[in-house]
């Protein structure tokens, strides 16, 4: 299914600002991880509906991605 892309951008900006008060870390750096991100291209693409969940659960799967990958924010 795909999403309306507006309201896609929308839901997008409403997680990276959720995503980045959890790691306390800026807005640049928070959009650049997202847009690197898995979870940015599952919910760009429409796979599994993730562009449906709640912005608090797609905030949680970026952390657990940001985590794994440990990016000192510096490099982002």
């Amino acid at each position: 299914m795909n999403a309306n892309s507006i309201l896609l951008q929308k839901k997008y900006s409403r997680v990276i600002e959720c995503f980045a008060r959890q790691q306390s870390i800026s807005l640049n750096a928070a959009l650049d991880f997202f847009y690197r991100s898995e979870v940015y291209q599952l919910m760009r693409d429409g796979v599994s509906d993730m562009h449906c969940m709640s912005d608090a659960y797609l905030a949680e799967e970026i952390e657990m991605e940001y985590k794994e990958k440990q990016v000192p924010i510096g490099e982002l």
